[in-house]
């Protein structure tokens, strides 16, 4: 008899052990694409996002201010925001997920509370896309009068149909899933038959490091987005006619 209890007590030890291994497995699975699409359905119905307690000394922030014309800018820091972007400013704490996906951290850099903090609320991202569409819109450039050689029309800052000729380097253009202006850019490349590679930095740190190192190298600190590398040439922001004054040039030089 006892050596069947011995047997009994072993095999519930063992079963306990399996199970709490499978249980520590379940908890360090990574999460699948559906985990985190849910997370992002069960954030939009809150439409609330934790409290964001912010302060000039706030580490691991990526801010967003908007410019007149829509333009967006990322600083690190409050005190670089401009004073003309202050009022609405995104807020991203880079080692926390809450505030990018449909929800955002939005910050009045104007005012501050009692104990130092700046009222943070939150802003769905269609309402941060549509300030950014009105401000352009509100900038929009009269329609061009029509070709009159409809057959061959020019690119920007170009004769002809060579313009247009596919070439043979890479654009990479580094920006944000919200940012209107990244999507004009990649598309005007697409236009334009010049492979291009979007680098989100929001969603890949590798690659707002490896733009900010583009820009240290290129001495500017800083800046909107989008940031286009045109084989090592590098603007800020997209214009047309200096992307592709920076497309021709490139072309232009031999591999």
């Amino acid at each position: 008899m006892r050596r069947w209890e011995h047997v009994r007590r072993r095999s519930a030890f063992w079963a306990l052990v399996v199970s709490v291994l499978l249980v520590a497995g379940l908890g360090c699975k990574r999460r699948s694409p559906d985990d985190l699409a849910l997370e992002g359905q069960q954030e939009e119905t809150t439409k609330s996002l934790p409290p964001l307690a912010l302060t000039d000394d706030t580490p691991d922030l990526l801010l967003t201010w908007l410019d007149s014309k829509g333009d967006a800018h990322l600083v690190s820091k409050p005190a670089d925001v401009a004073p003309e972007g202050r009022d609405r400013v995104r807020v991203v704490v880079t080692t926390r997920e809450e505030g990018q996906k449909s929800l955002f951290y939005v910050a009045n850099l104007g005012a501050k509370n009692a104990d130092g903090t700046y009222p943070v609320s939150t802003m769905p991202r269609s309402e941060w896309d549509a300030i950014i569409a009105q401000r352009r819109q509100a900038l929009a450039a009269p329609a061009p009068t029509a070709d009159p050689n409809p057959t061959e029309p020019p690119a920007p800052g170009g004769k002809g149909q060579a313009a247009a000729r596919p070439v043979s380097f890479t654009v990479i253009v580094y920006g944000a899933a919200w940012c209107g202006a990244c999507h004009e850019a990649v598309a005007y490349l697409k236009r334009r038959k010049v492979p291009v590679i979007e680098k989100d930095i929001e969603q890949d740190p590798a690659a707002q490091s490896e733009m900010q190192a583009k820009l240290a190298r290129a001495g500017v600190h800083g800046g909107s987005i989008p940031v286009i590398d045109v084989k090592g040439k590098i603007l800020i922001g997209f214009e047309p006619n200096s992307l592709e004054a920076a497309v021709r040039g490139a072309s232009a030089v031999t591999l």
